[in-house]
């Protein structure tokens, strides 16, 4: 293949002021040696996270911990964020030249990154389920954190793209009892895509060694912990930025011995640690993505022109749904 010659600039989403995006043209570095050129083909919307950032929600103590690998500016605006970004790489070392690939990339049409900063999506996996890859990771990571067991009896309260995810992964476990819980009745579609059961909360199976906890609600913690039997766990993987929640340490919870754990992707999980690196962790999940029930992760699409308008409805919740993936054309 011919590498074409990359343009100079490319277009970003900028979060302008909380509540309020638009698209910048902005300049391309000149490409090193090493670097490589991608044109972006898909980008996803991380509805939990980038909804807390796009109305300013990022606790002033918490900025530097969630800033994206490759974000521009700062919290609480203006800031080009994001970090599920699939392309194609236009220019660069031999072995990337036309591949697909994953990086933790805001939208933006093209960027140039250094090519250890990008991983190959598998030929089993359509660059259009890739922008999951992300979300899948911190799946991973959760449940390496959790080291679930063979017949754990398992509960994943929360619906959205992460608690969908950690329980299509724990599908996969022999002999656990899986049940995904949400208070939206019409989550139980998505459950049926997965493999796994669903349950309001009132209907939730207890007695149970582990429930991860998704929802960013503090009625779902509660639930969480009602769930459990003596000795659980709850795996927390909620982002609740700078809203304050209500932990009822009372009733059971001394006398069971539970356990409130969290549980955070910015860091490899400490039983992997020593073995995988953050590379590890991404291809893995990458490769995870071969299985088509995960495309049912994917709720929505917008076209990249139509981000500024389509992100303030889908932080309004106008939008309902999981990951919404971003379109991109080939204007740069």
């Amino acid at each position: 293949m011919t590498p074409r010659t990359p343009p100079r600039t490319a277009r970003a989403y900028w979060l302008t002021a909380p509540g309020q995006g638009e698209i910048r043209r902005v300049p391309l570095p000149e490409p090193g040696e090493g670097d490589v050129v991608v044109r972006t083909l898909y980008s996803g919307v991380s509805r939990g996270t980038e909804t807390l950032v796009f109305r300013g929600g990022v606790p002033a103590s918490q900025h530097t911990a969630m800033r994206a690998p490759f974000q521009d500016g700062d919290f609480p605006a203006p800031v080009k964020y994001g970090y599920l970004n699939v392309g194609r790489v236009e220019a660069g070392p031999a072995g990337l030249l036309g591949r697909t690939v994953f990086c933790l990339y805001p939208h933006q049409t093209r960027y140039v990154v250094p090519a250890r900063a990008v991983t190959p999506v598998p030929d089993s996996v359509p660059a259009a389920r890739a922008v999951l890859a992300g979300t899948v990771e911190t799946a991973v990571n959760a449940l390496w954190d959790a080291a679930p067991l063979v017949g754990d009896r398992i509960a994943v309260v929360g619906g959205g793209m992460v608690g969908a995810s950690v329980a299509a992964l724990l599908a996969r476990f022999p002999g656990v009892r899986i049940q995904l819980v949400d208070a939206d009745p019409g989550r139980a579609a998505l459950a049926e895509a997965l493999g796994v059961a669903f349950a309001v909360p009132g209907d939730a199976l207890d007695d149970c060694d582990l429930v991860v906890h998704a929802s960013a609600t503090e009625e779902g913690l509660t639930r969480s912990l009602e769930l459990l039997g003596p000795e659980g766990t709850v795996l927390e993987l909620s982002w609740y930025g700078d809203r304050k929640v209500s932990l009822p340490l009372g009733e059971a919870f001394h006398s069971g011995r539970l356990v409130v754990r969290g549980s955070q992707v910015g860091a490899v999980a400490p039983a992997r640690r020593s073995r995988r690196t953050f590379g590890d962790r991404l291809a893995l999940a990458l490769d995870l993505l071969a299985d088509p029930a995960l495309d049912a992760l994917v709720s929505g699409e917008s076209t990249f022109d139509d981000l500024p308008r389509d992100m303030a409805r889908i932080a309004s919740g106008e939008l309902p749904g999981l990951c919404h993936r971003v379109v991109y054309g080939d204007d740069g």
